[in-house]
Order: C-alpha cells, then structure tokens, then sequence
C-alpha cells in the first residue's frame, strides 16, 4: 500500500495533470473551432495547436509514470515496458520543446525589425523556416531514440538492485550512465540557444525602436508592445524549460544517489510544471485566446442556471 506521503504527491500529480488538460485542451478547442469556421489557421495557431497536442500527451505520460512509481514501481523491471514509457516519454517530450522553440523563432520574425537582407529574406519565408526547424529536428530524435536503450538498460537493471535492496553490480557503472545523461540532455541545449538568440535581438531590436522613437517624436510607437509581449512569451518558455530540463536532469541523479522511488517521484512531479503552466502564459498572452477565455468567463458568470442545466 502506498504512504501517505506517496498519497499526496500522487494527488499533486493528479492536480497539475488536470490543470494542464485545462489550459491545453482549451488551446486545442478553440483553434479547432476556428479551423471549422474559416477552414484554415495562421502559422502561430498551427504551432500553438501543436504544441498543446503534445503537452497533453506528455501529461498523460507523466500521470501514467507517475501512478506505475507509486502503485506498481516493480513493473520498471520489465525492459519492455520501461521501453514502451520511454518512447512516449521522448516523442512527447521532443514535440513539446521543439514547438515551443518555434514559437519563440516565430514570435521573433514576426514582431523585431531588422534591415539586414538575410533577416528580410527569413521574415517574408516564416512559414518554412518554422518547417525546416521541425524537419531539422527529426534528426534529434533519431539521436533520442537511440539513446532509449542505454538508459533502458541502467533503468531495469537499477530497479531490480533496488527491489532486492542489493548494491549496484559492476555492470552498472554511475560514471557510463551520468556520461550518456549529459549526452541525453546536452540536445536539449540547442533549442535553448534558439529561443535565447530570439529573446536577446528581440531585445536589441526593442532598443534600436526606443532609440528611433527618441530622434522622432513625431512617429507613432506601433511596436513597442509587440516587442515587449513577444519578449515575455519567450522568457516565460525559457524559464519553465530551465525547470523541465532541471527536472529531467535530477530524475536521473535521485535514482542513482538514492536509491529510490519517492525522490524520484518528487522530480516526476516537478515535470509537470512546465507543461500546466506555460500553456495559461501563452493563453493570456495571445489576444484572440485571451478574448475567448474572457467570453467564456461571462458566460459562465451571465448564465449559471444554463450551465447547470447542461451539466447535470
């Protein structure tokens, strides 16, 4: 039977898997609804509508880690199993990052002025600039995938050690493992670096606009609030990704260090802000999303009675 302790961070999980279903399928239904209506989605809705998809799917793969680590952690000895989690776990997890990166690159292009060729050439192509970072990615995942089975290996083999409440074996070495972890999360820095490049020439364009509305008092400030709400977006999604690959990072060295399965849980609970979270940011900073959510509000707070008819 689980403890108490196991208890509350199950139900934690349970409470960060709801919210994220929350934010992220009202993303998902909202441009759903607008496909319906005008037949076609702007590029930052197709992102956004990627990006939710696959949130919630790694919610759903958190949620399932989450309850196998309290209920039934000696499955994690089956190495197909641990296989099978691993996959979703990746696929989930890649889509995830690589979506919200394209955002911060799209968000970039779209809002910073720049009069350098090469950046006129990208802004006026954004569409397959967006579609070449997520082919470009694909290669990866490959690099992802192939990973899976090292870390399989160490995975069933530590739980079996941990089940028997034995050592470590001299076949599992820390040093092999942690080695091929950096590696693991050393991919995860590339689409740091991208949105990191767009938030600092987002910023130097904001300066340059500054500058320019300083010498010309006469013209009019269109886009400093473009620049500032695009800057927020970007910094939000580094910010929660710092804790997600944080999280990630510890997942592995918890196991490792200690042995067991409620620090690890602690970790896996982690993981799940960056998921819920972010998708709330990105609500409130996208206008036609916020105006719905608004809309929605009023409705909720103009018709209780009809809600509840509907309801029950």
């Amino acid at each position: 039977m689980p403890s108490g302790i196991e208890n509350a961070f199950l139900v934690a999980t349970i409470g960060g898997f709801l919210i994220g279903m929350l934010g992220n399928g009202f993303i998902v239904l909202v441009n759903c609804i607008n496909l319906v209506k005008r037949q076609k989605l702007s590029s930052a809705d197709c992102i956004l509508t990627g990006l939710a998809i696959s949130r919630i799917s790694q919610l759903w793969v958190i949620l399932c880690d989450s309850f196998l680590l309290v209920l039934w952690p000696h499955l994690y000895a089956i190495d197909k199993l641990t296989k099978v989690v691993s996959i979703f776990w990746t696929l989930s997890n890649h889509l995830a990052t690589w979506f919200a990166t394209c955002l911060s690159v799209f968000y970039f292009f779209k809002v910073a002025s720049f009069s350098h060729r090469c950046f006129t050439w990208l802004q006026w192509r954004i569409r397959s600039v967006v579609l070449v970072l997520l082919l470009g990615s694909l290669s990866l995942l490959f690099l992802n995938f192939e990973l899976i089975d090292m870390f399989n290996s160490v995975w069933t083999s530590g739980y079996k050690i941990y089940a028997k409440n034995s050592t470590w074996s001299s076949d599992v070495s820390e040093t092999h493992y942690l080695h091929h972890l950096i590696v693991f999360n050393f991919i995860n820095l590339i689409p740091f670096l991208l949105s990191l490049t767009s938030l600092l020439l987002l910023s130097l364009s904001l300066m340059r606009h500054i500058r320019n509305l300083q010498l010309n008092p006469s013209s009019k400030d269109l886009s400093t609030e473009a620049h500032k709400r695009a800057m927020k977006m970007v910094m939000s999604f580094l910010f929660f990704f710092i804790i997600h690959v944080s999280s990630i990072l510890l997942t592995g060295w918890v196991f490792l260090k200690l042995r067991g399965c409620l620090a690890k849980l602690v970790v896996v609970l982690t993981s799940t802000v960056f998921p819920s979270s972010h998708s709330f940011i990105l609500i409130l900073g996208n206008s036609k999303l916020r105006q719905n959510v608004v809309g929605l509000l009023w409705y909720l707070n103009c018709h209780p009675k009809r809600v509840k008819s509907l309801a029950s």
